[in-house]
């Protein structure tokens, strides 16, 4: 309701802070991370990032190759190519952000994927909770679904905290894993293009994991560490609104059609083939 109400706003009336609103909605998502991290215990927390790593690396090795063979199905440039597929398999807008200098992108391809990505993201935490409640996932397998398959963060933790809190601990903790792969394609960019990294490790994931600690040690202030939590729940409610104010009529307009389709068709083969792997019990993880 938060994300649907502030793309509201912004379509109807206009977002004029649309930068400020960006950074803010960014650095509150970083917050409400950390904030989750204080509702789990750090044994769980490594054991399911763990198990994950491998996972992780396949999805994202598998979602780029896909990407690169249907940029020639739908006659997409090698950056903008570049830029929605890292943004697929990796986590939506940080990717972006963190690969383009990586290659030298140009505003324009950037823009153009921070708006297709944005569109798909908001479309998938709106649809997730609904496909999983059909298909009867349990907690721990939308979870993990939704950490393979949906984009930005803040939509994998805003779906999974519709689904249970099993799911949202599974779901922020893969997702977790899963952003840390920014990291090594950033420089393995970089090194190819030749250009300056911009990437920077994500210090809200020590946050988080710190917060776990804090919790695992100190477990006689259970009380406090749920209560914290639930404010990391508030905050990504509020960081989800302004995710939605960030929809203007400016970014649709630069979304072509061929980059479109290139990135729908991405998602929807990553989607359907996580969920598959995911409901069959193919791939899985346990808290």
């Amino acid at each position: 309701m938060a994300l649907v109400l502030g793309a509201a706003l912004s379509l109807i009336w206009g977002n004029p802070e649309a930068g400020f609103t960006g950074k803010l909605s960014k650095y509150l998502l970083q917050a409400a991370v950390v904030l989750l991290g204080f509702g789990l215990q750090l044994g769980m927390v490594l054991k399911v990032g763990a198990s994950s790593l491998g996972l992780t690396f396949v999805s994202i090795a598998a979602t780029l190759g896909l990407g690169f063979l249907l940029s020639r199905l739908f006659h997409v440039g090698r950056e903008l190519t570049t830029l929605l597929s890292s943004g697929t398999a990796i986590c939506g807008g940080s990717a972006i952000a963190a690969i383009a200098p990586a290659i030298g992108a140009g505003s324009a391809n950037t823009a153009v994927s921070l708006a297709i990505v944005f569109l798909l993201n908001a479309l998938a935490l709106v649809i997730f909770p609904y496909v999983g409640q059909l298909l009867d996932l349990s907690q721990e397998a939308f979870g993990l679904w939704a950490a393979l398959a949906i984009h930005d963060t803040s939509s994998v933790v805003g779906a999974s905290a519709i689904y249970g809190p099993e799911a949202l601990a599974v779901g922020t903790t893969v997702k977790l894993t899963r952003a840390l792969w920014i990291l090594p394609l950033s420089f393995l960019c970089s090194r190819l293009t030749r250009q300056q990294s911009g990437a920077k490790w994500p210090w809200f994931l020590g946050g988080f994991l710190l917060a776990a600690l804090l919790r695992s040690t100190f477990a006689e202030g259970a009380v406090w560490w749920d209560r914290l939590a639930l404010g990391g729940r508030y905050l990504m409610v509020a960081t989800l609104f302004l995710v939605g104010a960030g929809l203007t009529r400016e970014s649709l307009r630069r979304i072509g059609v061929r980059p479109l389709l290139l990135a729908a068709s991405l998602w929807l083969v990553v989607s359907l083939v996580s969920l598959v792997a995911v409901a069959s019990g193919w791939v899985s993880v346990s808290l």
